[in-house]
């Protein structure tokens, strides 16, 4: 029992300690970017895996531009369009014609020489003009000799009959619309089809009827094709074209491929799909391409072609007008002659415009005559089935970049890589189209790198901000404003749970403060200490110091943490002179008011001691509660200092260590204090005065009688160092007076000569 007991503790506390190994992890601003990141990436590679309409629809704007910034050359190939213009709807009338006319226009371009005669049109239902329809208008009307003028009628020929005897005779494809309304009417399949690898039936979506010509003009045909255009292409902008219908059984091409197979007297088609020769299966069912006698032309998986328009040229076009009129054959009949012809209306009245890629509107017919003519120059563009599996890696890896460079370089190099990896990915996609004709999406990638960057950029920002805040709240007592802003610009240079660093440590202690106390309130003891510190703490951070605490009349500071500051030690006996003046400025006021109230002595004195070494500083505490304080022996021995600066009789005192590190500060050696722990003595020393008094030549004089002083007393010759003490009297100032205090006691001791008192303050040599 026991041991189990002991097994569930254990465990507990393994759980614990992980949980808390998390929680600092998540607290961790990198860490919870780099899971920004991540979520945002999962989300956007979902989102184009699945891609939904709007991202289908962004990819298709881009290609659209790419296609009007270079679109396809127009070459003079054997394509031709017999256009029914606003021309020739004013010479014979207002559309549908007489098929009659529609015969002759037939026999007009076999004897033209056409290669094939493509009807872009569906003529469904029987010619309304034939005399056989008419006399049965006319049964019931009562018209005068109506059984002679009926019995004329039906003698005459009937109009389908004439049109399906010209289609007979000449190479005709005919057109059809598949629907998905149900109907049992299916033209006749005219192309044989063989297939490689999967059976295009398992691709195609099946129709479910159709509008087709009458049965006596299909029968009469050459080939029967579909007219459809993509169900795909959104926005009313044509982009693709289906080439091949099932209805689930049979398969039928499109039109235009159908006019091909007969120019050039084809009998089948071959197409192609996964699982051929050379193309694994992958399991997903898909067409590749598609073969028609001497061409060969891609599909996308569903069999669609897509066009890769040229302007609208008034060059493909020939109008009816022309065609029927024998003046003009000498004009018509290079252009006819071998083409493929497809005859389709462009008259406003008969609705048949279509918007392109290129912003412009065409009849739906010069979409079929501009698949046909890309597909004779073999001038494709292509969108593989791989390009999708390429376009989202490539969103993962501009995501990830862009999160890399984020929270290695900051949001303002990423932003301008970022711009870098934007146009290079929008070139990249550019010399793909213009040099290979393949389209590949940049912009999803893209904004998928912008979504990124702004997602850990802004968790980043808000971390920052937390981090600022917290820095602010930290530290914004102790740390001068300057310090405090580079701090809250470079958090990291403050390393929670301690760093080791070279510091510059001061004590600061009011001298006498248990009488001062005594003879205070509560009260008026705070608004004495208040009142001191508060210039003693604009002094330390005037000078960049970091204040770590306050001990009642104390203070401990130190330079050089949180964050780096140069010439640490310098600043911090200039820091000491500051306090030493700003506290002679409040004795000089009676700024406590201790001289009104009748003090025996209203002065108020401190003690400061500096050392500089190596030492840990960091937040030290618990997570609710803690404090950014210094540790080690370096702060030790600056508390040892300050404590020696009453036995001295030196207000302002460093070690050896500041010496040798300080830079222009006026100092004179002030003894020896023992440590514990060290082997000998540590030599201290008192600040005298700032730069401007080290560079002076009183100073130097002065410096020389203070070591020939140290030097008579380390002697034993008291008549010379009572010389010596008398001469460092004159030169010292005010401030100086009791230090040398210390050394008359010295100098007495030595019992052989008499040691000469202070001069009055106003002869002294230093003011």
């Amino acid at each position: 029992m026991k041991a189990a007991a002991r097994l569930r503790g254990t465990l507990r506390v393994r759980i614990l300690l992980a949980w808390a190994r998390l929680r600092r992890l998540t607290r961790n601003k990198n860490v919870r970017a780099i899971g920004a990141a991540v979520a945002t990436l999962v989300v956007l590679t979902s989102l184009r895996a699945y891609d939904p309409r709007i991202v289908t629809e962004l990819k298709e704007r881009t290609f659209d531009a790419y296609q009007r910034l270079q679109p396809r050359p127009y070459i003079d190939l054997p394509v031709r369009i017999v256009d029914i213009d606003e021309a020739s709807i004013a010479e014979y009338g207002q559309w549908p014609w007489p098929r009659t006319r529609l015969a002759a226009l037939t026999r007009r371009l076999a004897e033209l020489g056409a290669g094939v005669i493509a009807y872009d049109v569906i003529f469904s239902e029987p010619d309304r003009t034939t005399p056989g329809r008419l006399a049965n208008d006319l049964k019931d009307s009562g018209a005068p000799d109506l059984d002679l003028t009926m019995k004329l009628l039906e003698s005459l020929p009937d109009h389908d009959r004439a049109f399906a005897d010209a289609i007979g005779k000449a190479s005709v494809v005919l057109g059809f619309a598949a629907s998905n309304a149900a109907n049992d009417k299916r033209p006749p399949v005219r192309a044989g089809l063989a297939f490689v690898g999967v059976k295009p039936t398992r691709v195609l979506a099946p129709f479910h009827g159709t509008v087709s010509s009458l049965p006596l003009l299909n029968e009469a045909a050459a080939g029967v094709g579909g007219i459809n255009l993509s169900s795909r292409d959104r926005a009313g902008v044509v982009r693709r074209v289906p080439m091949l219908f099932s209805d689930g059984s049979s398969i039928y091409p499109g039109l235009a491929i159908e006019a091909l197979r007969v120019a050039q007297n084809q009998k089948g088609i071959i197409v192609r799909g996964t699982g051929s020769s050379g193309d694994s299966d992958t399991g997903h069912a898909a067409l590749i391409d598609m073969r028609v006698g001497a061409f060969k032309l891609p599909l996308t998986s569903n069999g669609e072609s897509r066009v890769y328009f040229s302007r609208n040229r008034p060059e493909r076009y020939v109008s009816v007008k022309d065609v029927l009129d024998p003046a003009k054959e000498a004009a018509v009949k290079p252009r006819i002659d071998g083409a493929i012809v497809l005859v389709g209306a462009s008259a406003a009245g008969l609705m048949d415009s279509r918007a392109t890629p290129l912003g412009e509107l065409v009849p739906g017919v010069s979409i079929q005559a501009q698949l046909i003519e890309q597909i004779i120059a073999q001038d494709f563009i292509e969108r593989p089935d791989w390009t999708n599996g390429l376009e989202i890696v490539l969103t993962v890896v501009f995501g990830a970049l862009v999160a890399g460079l984020v929270l290695a370089f900051g949001a303002r190099f990423s932003f301008y890589a970022g711009g870098v990896v934007f146009v290079t990915a929008v070139a990249g996609s550019w010399i793909a189209f213009s040099h290979f004709r393949l389209l590949i999406d940049p912009i999803f990638p893209s904004l998928a790198a912008l979504a990124t960057y702004i997602a850990v950029e802004r968790v980043l920002h808000v971390a920052s901000d937390s981090e600022k805040k917290f820095v602010r709240q930290a530290f914004g007592q102790y740390l001068a404003p300057e310090l405090l802003a580079q701090l809250e610009n470079s958090p990291q240079a403050m390393r929670l749970g301690g760093e080791s660093r070279d510091i510059s440590v001061m004590f600061m202690d009011v001298r006498g403060f248990t009488p001062i106390s005594e003879a205070l309130t509560a009260t008026e003891l705070v608004d004495f200490i208040n009142m001191l510190l508060a210039p003693l703490s604009d002094a330390i951070q005037d000078e960049l110091g970091t204040i770590d605490k306050y001990i009642g009349d104390s203070i401990m500071a130190f330079w050089n943490a949180p964050v780096n500051v140069a010439d640490h030690p310098t600043r911090a006996c200039r820091a000491a002179l500051k306090m030493r003046d700003a506290v002679n400025a409040l004795n000089d006021s009676d700024a406590f008011g201790f001289a009104a109230r009748g003090f025996k002595d209203p002065r108020v004195r401190i003690g400061v001691g500096i050392n500089a070494g190596s030492a840990c500083v960091g937040n030290m505490g618990s997570l609710r509660r803690f404090n950014y304080s210094a540790m080690g022996d370096v702060v030790n021995v600056a508390a040892r200092i300050e404590s020696a600066s009453k036995g001295l009789n030196a207000d302002l005192l460093v070690s050896e260590d500041v010496a040798r590190q300080v830079k222009g500060i006026a100092l004179l050696e002030a003894g020896e204090i023992p440590l514990k722990g060290k082997s000998r003595p540590t030599k201290i020393y008192a600040i005298a005065g700032d730069e401007v008094m080290a560079a002076s030549p009183e100073f130097a004089e002065w410096s020389r009688m203070h070591n020939v002083l140290l030097a008579a007393i380390a002697a034993g010759h008291a008549r010379e160092a009572a010389a010596a003490l008398a001469s460092c009297r004159e030169a010292a100032g005010q401030d100086m007076l009791d230090f040398y205090q210390h050394f008359a006691d010295q100098i007495a001791a030595l019992g052989t000569a008499p040691v000469q008192q202070p001069a009055p303050a106003g002869k002294l040599a230093h003011q």
